[in-house]
Order: structure tokens, then C-alpha cells, then sequence
């Protein structure tokens, strides 16, 4: 990945959060959101029929935040909460948080 960047908190519930975030300018936003778009059809496709609440047993869930800031900037953050396995496989597909 070219904007996105991960990061992977753990929880003491089982539950993972995989955070994927690009602050860009507003021309290089589109192509952020190809990123995420990426992603995102990753997840579907590998566990699409998994998706939900992970609480209640899924293996993941998200969302996705787009905000614009002073300066042209737009900062995309799209965040998993995910169970043991779909983290494993995210960071299989799209590399290991902090990895460039």
C-alpha cells in the first residue's frame, strides 16, 4: 500500500482493532480510496459472510471515516474490528502494521 498505513491494537476481550489510515491531499485522495476500496474488497471476498459484530461471533466488522482538513488535506481511516483470524489473513494479503 502506497497511503494506507496499519496498525494493530490488541484487546483484553479477544476482539483486535486493525486500523488502516492515509492523510493525503485532496488530489492524491482518490487513489487513498482505491486503497481502501482494495481492502475492502478483500475482506468481502475472503470473509464476506463473516462480516458483523465480533462480539456476537463474526470475524469482522468496520468503519470508515473521511474527514477534510485545513489545507487540502483529507485524512481516511478505516478501522476493523476483528477476530484472531482476520487479522492474520489481512496482514498475510497487505503486510504487517509498520511495514513500508
Amino acid at each position: 500500500m502506497l497511503h494506507l498505513t496499519f496498525d494493530l491494537t490488541d484487546s483484553s476481550d479477544g476482539i483486535l482493532t486493525l486500523e488502516a489510515m492515509a492523510s493525503t491531499r485532496e488530489v492524491e485522495h482518490a487513489a487513498a480510496m482505491a486503497e481502501v476500496a482494495k481492502v475492502l474488497g478483500w475482506a468481502q471476498a475472503e470473509f464476506g459472510d463473516r462480516q458483523g459484530p465480533v462480539e456476537d461471533g463474526n470475524a469482522w466488522d468496520h468503519e470508515l471515516l473521511v474527514q477534510h482538513e485545513a489545507g487540502g488535506w483529507v485524512t481516511v481511516t478505516l478501522t476493523f474490528s476483528a477476530s484472531a483470524e482476520f487479522a492474520e489473513a489481512l496482514q498475510a494479503a497487505f503486510g504487517e502494521p509498520g511495514e513500508d
